[in-house]
Formats: structure tokens, C-alpha cells, sequence
């Protein structure tokens, strides 16, 4: 038992990490909301443009994709065939999740974060921002979101490694499934 002492520890932390960059995440859905609210009127209203209110919408709304996926994957949000899932017993479903996370989950953030880190640091270097004249002069911050969410969704895979690690030694148990809720 007091050996997975730290790895409960490393598991909480993680989640913990996860659940506050989501919810900090989350409330750029209420200012998508407030700064498109404020490009239909201008537009409609006073027949003015603005090309960087416009792209400010599209930054936030990659952010809030991107960067919450890790929070996502805590709330156990991604796709799932549940056909094969939900009938398990807790064991199971931790063997089915340890697997996902070793053979996908984690080697396709690597790959992402590998893949992703050149196109990046390009965009550092040359301070990229937008082609459209009166745009956002931030790309290269936009492009880090693409090295900042594998490293996210690596942390909460080690996370989730170490939670179905505990369930499968008998020192804890998956998160309830949450109620799926009718529209």
C-alpha cells in the first residue's frame, strides 16, 4: 500500500492540472460568445469590419479545442465505442484504458509534439502573425498551442496510467461514468 502512495499523489496532481487549465480554458467559450456578439453588430449595425476581432474568435476557439482536451480526457469526454466498454467490469475497463493510453494515446501525442516542433519554432523565429492586413500579430502563440496540447494530453495519459495502475492493484477506482444528458 505505501508503495502507490506517490503515484496516488502524481495522479491527483495531474488531474488537478488538467481540471484547472480546463476550467481557466472554458471561459473563453463565454468571450467567443461576447467578442462575436460585438463583430455582428459592428458589422450589421455600423457596416465596419474588424479582421483581428474576427481572428481573435478563431484563436480562442482553437484554444479552447486544443487546449482542452486534456481536461477532456479526465472527464473521460473522448470518443469510446461503449458497446464494448460500458459492460466491463472496473478492472476491465482500467486494462482497456491502460492499453488505449499506451499504444494510442501516448504515441500519437508524441508524434503530434515531434511532428509539431519545427512548424513551431519557425513561427517563434520569424514572430509570425497574420497575412491579413489589420490581423493579430500572434500566430506564433496560436502554433505553440499545437506543442502545448501533446504535453497536456501526456501528463493526463501518465495521469490516467497511474489511476488504472491503482485500480488494477486494488487501491482505487475509475471516476463514476457521468449521466449522459437528454436534449
Amino acid at each position: 500500500m505505501v508503495a502507490l502512495t506517490p503515484l496516488n499523489r502524481l495522479v491527483r496532481l495531474l488531474d488537478a492540472f488538467s481540471e484547472w487549465c480546463g476550467r481557466l480554458i472554458s471561459w473563453l467559450t463565454l468571450f467567443m460568445v461576447l467578442v462575436t456578439f460585438v463583430i455582428v453588430v459592428m458589422r450589421y449595425l455600423f457596416n465596419v469590419g474588424n479582421i483581428a476581432l474576427q481572428e481573435s474568435v478563431i484563436y480562442m476557439h482553437s484554444f479552447v479545442f486544443l487546449l482542452g482536451a486534456a481536461y477532456t480526457l479526465k472527464h473521460d469526454g473522448h470518443v469510446r465505442v461503449d458497446i464494448f466498454y460500458r459492460p466491463l467490469s472496473e478492472r476491465g475497463k482500467a486494462w482497456i484504458n491502460l492499453f488505449g493510453t499506451l499504444l494510442l494515446l501516448l504515441p500519437v501525442s508524441i508524434f503530434i509534439l515531434v511532428i509539431s516542433w519545427e512548424y513551431v519554432s519557425t513561427s517563434w523565429a520569424l514572430m509570425e502573425g497574420s497575412q491579413e492586413a489589420g490581423g493579430l500579430p500572434f500566430r506564433y502563440i496560436l502554433k505553440s498551442s499545437m506543442i502545448a496540447m501533446p504535453i497536456m494530453m501526456i501528463l493526463q495519459g501518465i495521469a490516467e496510467l497511474g489511476r488504472c495502475l491503482l485500480v488494477l492493484a486494488g487501491q482505487a477506482h475509475l471516476p463514476p461514468e457521468e449521466e449522459e444528458h437528454a436534449l
